[in-house]
C-alpha cells in the first residue's frame, strides 16, 4: 500500500501545515527514494522485511528528500538488529549493509512458517464493522477487508442509528458476502455487542469505519491466538494513513504508535500484573480500533459497558474497560504488533479537540465503570492514582514527557474531559438502562 501524502494542506483553523509523508518500505523489494513534500516535512516509514513489519522510522527530511542509500543507511542505524536476524533467519548472509535493490532469500525464512501454519489451521473469524453514516469511508474499509490473505474470514456490518439507507446500499452493493444488520440504539458499544449476537464464530475482531486494514491483518490477529494458545484476545497497531496535516501530527505524537509498545510482541495475563497492572493500560494494552476477542471470554465478563464510548456522553472507554475486566478475570491479552491498521486522524483542529475530549472523559468514566464492575478494585486505584496524576499532568510523566510543542489548549481540553467523565458515568449508565428496558418491552 503507497500512503505517500499529497502536499501541505490548510485546515479548518485556517493554518497551512506542514506535509508529512507516510511510507512503506519492503526491504525485500528495495529501498525506495523519498521526496520531500514541503520543508520541515516528516518522514513516517514502516519497516518491511519479507511482508512481516519489524518498526517504524520518523525522520525529519531534508530539502532533497531521501536518497535510498540514505534511507537503507537510517533503517540499518534504528533497527539493524532485527534486519540482521531476518536476513540470516532467511539463509542469507548478513554484511551490515542494506542493499538498496532488494533481497532474495533462497528458502521461506523461519519467522514466517508459523504464519503458513496458521493460514492452514487458524481459527474462523468474523470481523465486525461498527458504523454510523459514513458510506464512503464504509467502501474503503471494505476493500481493504476484500484484500485480506487470510480464508476463514466473514463480515458483518453493524449500521448503528443510521439516519439513511446509504451504508445499506454499500453493503448491497459490495462484491462479495458481507452480512448486514442494524442496531437502533445509538453508541458504540450497542454495536459492539450486537456484533457478538449476530455472529457465530470462534473469534470477533473488529475494524472501525474510518481506517483500512492491512492484507495481512486478519493472519496476524489469528497467529497471535494460534501462537499464544491461551490468548482470550488479540491487539494489533494504528498507523495512520496521511500525515497532511498539523492536526493530524499532533494526533499521532500524542497517541501515536511510537508512544505504545513498538514492535515487540507482549503478553499480558496475571502473571504480568505486578509489572503492568489490568487497572493501568499505559502504554496500552491496544486499542478498539485493532482487537479481537474470542466469543467466549468477550462473554464471560459481560461484553461491552453500554454506558461507554462513541455516541455516549462519556465518548470513549469502552475497549480500555474490556481489556481491564477481562485482565481481572484472570483472561489474557497478547499485544501482536504485525496485526497492523491504517487509521485516518482527524485533519482539523475543532474535531481533534473533540477528540481530545473524549480521550479525557472516557478515561475517568473507564475508571468510574471499574469501580462499578468490581468494587475491590478501589484500594489498587488509590495506589496507581500519584502515577496516573504524574502522568497526566507532570513533564516527567509518560504522557506529557515529549510534547513540548503540542499545544496547550489541547491538553487543557483533554483535561476537563478527565474531570467530566467519571461525573458523566452515572447519568450514561441510566440511559442504557432505560434503553435496554424499552428494548425489552418491544
Amino acid at each position: 500500500m503507497d500512503l505517500m501524502s499529497r502536499g501541505p494542506v490548510v485546515g479548518a483553523d485556517g493554518i497551512a501545515s506542514p506535509a508529512g509523508v507516510v511510507v512503506e518500505c519492503e526491504i525485500s523489494s528495495g529501498v525506495p527514494a523519498i521526496a520531500a513534500p514541503a520543508a520541515g516535512s516528516l518522514a513516517f516509514v514502516l519497516v518491511r522485511i519479507f511482508s512481516e513489519p519489524i518498526g517504524m522510522l520518523s525522520r525529519a527530511l531534508p530539502a532533497h528528500g531521501f536518497e535510498p542509500e540514505e534511507l537503507a543507511s537510517a533503517i540499518v542505524d534504528e533497527l539493524g538488529p532485527e534486519v540482521r536476524d531476518r536476513v540470516e533467519d532467511s539463509g542469507l548472509r548478513w554484511t551490515g549493509r542494506l542493499p538498496t535493490r532488494g533481497l532474495r532469500p533462497p528458502r521461506t525464512p523461519r519467522f514466517l512458517e508459523s504464519r503458513e501454519h496458521v493460514l492452514r489451521e487458524g481459527p474462523e473469524i468474523t470481523v465486525a464493522v461498527c458504523t454510523r453514516d459514513r458510506p464512503e469511508e464504509l467502501v474503503k474499509l471494505l476493500d481493504s477487508l476484500a484484500r485480506q490473505r487470510y480464508e476463514r474470514l466473514r463480515i458483518l456490518v453493524v449500521d448503528n442509528a443510521p439516519s439513511d439507507a446509504r451504508s445499506q446500499r454499500v453493503v448491497s452493493a459490495f462484491g462479495r458476502d458481507v452480512e448486514y444488520v442494524t442496531e437502533p440504539r445509538p453508541g458504540l458499544s450497542w454495536a459492539r455487542n450486537r456484533a457478538i449476537e449476530a455472529s457465530d464464530t470462534e473469534v470477533i475482531a473488529w475494524a472501525d469505519d474510518d481506517e483500512v486494514c492491512d492484507s495481512w491483518w486478519a493472519a496476524e490477529v489469528a497467529r497471535g491466538f494460534v501462537e499464544v494458545p491461551d490468548a482470550d484476545a488479540v491487539t494489533g497497531i494504528v498507523i495512520p494513513v496521511e500525515l497532511e496535516t498539523q492536526c493530524q501530527a499532533w494526533f499521532e505524537q500524542y497517541s501515536g504508535v511510537r508512544r505504545g509498545r513498538g514492535f515487540t510482541r507482549a503478553v499480558f495475563s496475571p502473571a504480568t500484573a505486578r509489572e503492568q497492572s489490568p487497572l493501568y493500560p499505559l502504554p496500552p494494552y491496544g486499542a478498539g480500533a485493532n482487537m479481537a476477542f474470542r466469543r467466549e471470554a468477550i462473554e464471560r465478563i459481560g461484553c461491552f459497558d453500554r454506558a461507554l464510548g462513541a455516541g455516549t456522553p462519556t465518548l470513549a472507554g469502552e475497549d480500555t474497560a474490556a481489556f481491564s475486566a477481562l485482565l481481572l478475570a484472570g483472561g489474557t491479552i497478547v499485544y501482536q504488533p504485525t496485526a497492523i491498521v491504517y487509521h485516518r486522524h482527524r485533519r482539523d483542529y475543532a474535531s481533534l479537540r473533540r477528540v481530545m475530549v473524549g480521550y479525557g472523559r472516557g478515561l475517568s468514566a473507564y475508571y468510574a465503570s471499574m469501580l462499578v464492575r468490581q468494587p475491590g478494585c478501589a484500594l489498587e486505584l488509590a495506589r496507581l492514582s500519584r502515577q496516573a496524576l504524574r502522568d497526566q499532568v507532570s513533564r516527567r510523566g509518560r504522557r506529557l514527557g515529549d510534547l513540548d510543542d503540542f499545544p496547550r489548549e489541547l491538553l487543557r481540553a483533554n483535561r476537563v474531559g478527565l474531570l467530566q467523565g467519571a461525573f458523566m458515568y452515572p447519568g450514561a449508565r441510566l440511559h442504557a438502562w432505560r434503553l435496554a428496558g424499552a428494548a425489552a418491552e418491544r
